[in-house]
């Protein structure tokens, strides 16, 4: 006995609908899903039209205006910020290159909205911090410039030889070495100690060096956790457990203070390394639980077949089992990142000036008392944009890394 079942296609065809169809049948697909939807977009309007009158009207901007260069590096000397505008233009120089190679020639949607924001953010933000001519025109330079290099390698990235692109990642290391060189001094460059450093250098210098360190030691530690030497097991064991067990801020304290007696005088690093060690440590034994959880998510046949074909356990760890494991954790993984970058905060508990110790410095001058809200505003604006960033990257490395997932089949 046979009957013919009609099946119905299990997702809509939604790419021919025109985009008044496809909001009415995604927000107003039934008078409850209508209701919803109006009372949200009410509530959403309310609190954008409360906090654009509170923005425009009442809030006194003059102390992000009085206070921006402090913000952004701190008691940095001001003789030596040039080696800082000319970090910031090897980065954008960087991130657009990358940028065009990753997205080929064309511009799609996504890009020119992305342009359009850099646009709007090197003509609005320099005008509305009523910053002088000069640093208005090198911001706009430095917008140019990231737009430039986009142009330039979309249009031509495909020149290079293959033999040359494994190596373009190279260029970030590379980069991030020459950037503490330019910010710290040596090699010619007078010297700025770490003391000097504040605001938002010190945040973004302390968040990306645990995050460069802490990824390779939390991937050591998961395979220490994994290992069949029981010494290496415990030892691994027992520092991701320790770790986990205790408050940053514990360990922040305990940095500075018992470190510099444990060390002989000369070979304790400065206030600030010791902290963003510290932080490094920390995440990694983060890190080391995401990925393995991405190593026991890799089915054991895997690594079963990989040694029937004849590879060592090196290589079966390197080229089947570790790429599928932080697939698997990457988005973990990156959770932790921001996490780290949110924690950053606490170094100003410890005394150094990042960009809240920075931000407690001037709220309690004299002449800025009461103007706390604007203050922690550009503070929450810095770091969403910051989070934000991350969390892109992340879901742009996801879908690149879905291409060559293997099937699942």
């Amino acid at each position: 006995m046979t009957a013919d079942v009609a099946i119905a296609p299990t997702a809509p065809q939604a790419q021919g609908l025109s985009p008044l169809a496809r909001l009415r049948r995604e927000c107003f697909a039934t008078p409850v899903d209508g209701l919803i939807t109006l009372a949200l977009l009410a509530g959403l309007g309310a609190a954008v039209q409360a906090l654009l009158h509170w923005a425009l009207r009442q809030a006194d901007w003059a102390v992000i205006q009085a206070n921006s260069t402090l913000l952004a590096v701190g008691r940095y000397p001001l003789g030596q910020q040039w080696r800082l505008w000319l970090l910031t233009a090897l980065l954008l120089l960087a991130c657009g290159g990358s940028w065009g190679l990753l997205r080929g020639r064309g511009w799609p949607r996504s890009d020119r909205l992305t342009a359009g924001l850099v646009v709007a953010m090197a003509l609005m933000l320099p005008r509305g911090l009523a910053l002088d001519g000069a640093i208005q025109a090198r911001w706009w330079g430095l917008a140019a410039l990231l737009l430039l290099a986009r142009w330039a390698s979309g249009r031509w990235g495909a020149l290079l030889p293959h033999r040359c692109r494994p190596l373009l990642p190279l260029v970030w290391p590379l980069l991030y070495v020459v950037g503490l060189v330019l910010i710290g001094g040596g090699l010619g460059l007078q010297r700025v100690t770490p003391s000097q450093w504040g605001g938002l250098l010190l945040t973004l210098l302390a968040a990306s060096f645990a995050i460069s360190l802490c990824c390779p030691l939390g991937i050591a530690l998961a395979l220490g956790r994994r290992s069949a030497l029981p010494l290496l097991r415990w030892s691994a064991t027992l520092y991701v457990e320790f770790i986990r067990g205790a408050p940053l801020i514990t360990l922040l304290f305990l940095g500075q203070n018992i470190l510099g007696f444990l060390l002989p005088g000369g070979l304790a690093p400065d206030r600030v390394w010791r902290a963003v060690w510290i932080l490094t440590f920390f995440a990694a034994a983060y890190v080391a639980e995401a990925v393995r959880s991405g190593l026991a998510a890799v089915p054991r046949g895997q690594e079963e077949a990989a040694r029937s074909l004849g590879l060592n356990g090196v290589q079966t760890l390197s080229r089947i089992v570790l790429p599928q494991a932080l697939r698997v954790a990457l988005p973990a993984t990156v959770g932790q990142f921001i996490t780290l970058l949110q924690d950053t905060t606490l170094l100003s508990l410890i005394g150094l000036f990042d960009l809240l110790g920075v931000a407690r410095a001037i709220m309690t001058n004299p002449d800025f008392l009461g103007r706390n809200a604007e203050v922690y505003l550009v503070l929450a604006v810095l770091f969403w944009c910051c989070c934000a960033a991350l969390g892109l990257g992340s879901r742009a490395l996801e879908k690149r890394l879905s291409r060559h997932a293997p099937s699942s089949r």
